[in-house]
């Protein structure tokens, strides 16, 4: 299967995760794909928060089975040019037959295209771990969470929530923090799964961009003490030497089982293979 990761990110973000030694989110994005494919793909990224021209040459966006949008740091509502391009580009993608996946700022970018709004989020900073997701009724019988428990966590780091729906969007979970957590809607032949949070992420990779932003979760309360954030940042930097700290921390498998937290990108990948 032939996959398209659209990376939302300008290139000075990517640069500072590599600079850190840190994958960028693309990277990651690409890295759990090829990981719980069982079937090879072919993986293009594009980054059109950098280009105008960011479509390789020779490639047509009407080659792809699938096409991923990664996270971003970029806020949709500051527009500009390097947002401004990837919601002309979602548009552009509603008028063929896709189907996309995206996560957190892909959400955001997805909705905005589709005739939704983003605001910045009245409860402030979801960051780390969004707690408590739930699946109503529309989320159990959703086929992106086919195996997956009624109620999880997941990574996350978002300032922004959906505003406004696109036209006929099925909410398919929520929690105390967002009323949206992840959506499910067409756009003329356009299917589209997106989930506010991060399927993608990884306990090793989420410790990396905690040490980046330490100040950021302290400054908004993510961690009450620099004590509490040092436990989870030691626990995520090694789960199986800190596993002692699991219980303490009260981490839910759902969290850091890799069968577990990827489970709604598997099944797009299973729902890709029965579309071919």
């Amino acid at each position: 299967m032939k996959v398209l990761i659209v990376d939302g990110n300008e290139k000075s973000a990517s640069d500072r995760y590599t600079e850190l030694g840190m994958l960028t989110q693309y990277e990651v994005y690409k890295k759990v794909l090829e990981n719980i494919a069982d079937i090879e793909l072919e993986i293009i990224v594009i980054h059109p928060a950098n280009f105008n021209d960011f479509l390789p040459k020779g490639i047509n966006l009407d080659d792809f089975d699938g096409i991923v949008w990664t996270g971003s740091v970029l806020n949709i509502y500051d527009y500009g040019p390097s947002i401004e391009r990837q919601i002309d580009l979602a548009k552009n993608l509603f008028t063929k037959e896709n189907k996309i996946f995206g996560s957190c700022w892909g959400l955001q970018v997805l909705a905005t295209a589709a005739g939704g709004s983003v605001r910045k989020n009245p409860k402030g900073l979801e960051a780390v771990i969004a707690k408590n997701i739930t699946l109503n009724e529309r989320g159990n019988n959703h086929p992106m969470y086919k195996g997956k428990p009624k109620v999880f966590d997941s990574f996350c780091w978002h300032y922004d929530e959906i505003e406004r729906l696109p036209n006929e969007t099925l909410v398919l979970s929520s929690n105390d923090q967002s009323k949206v957590q992840s959506i499910s809607f067409s756009k003329n032949q356009s299917k589209v799964w997106a989930v506010q949070y991060h399927p993608e992420f990884n306990p090793h990779w989420m410790s990396g961009l905690m040490d980046q932003r330490k100040k950021l979760l302290l400054d908004n309360n993510i961690f009450s003490t620099e004590e509490e954030y040092e436990k989870l940042h030691s626990f995520f930097t090694n789960i199986f030497q800190n596993h002692k700290l699991k219980n303490e921390l009260s981490i839910s498998d759902t969290l850091i089982v890799d069968e577990i937290h990827t489970i709604e990108l598997k099944n797009w990948l299973e729902y890709l293979k029965s579309e071919i």
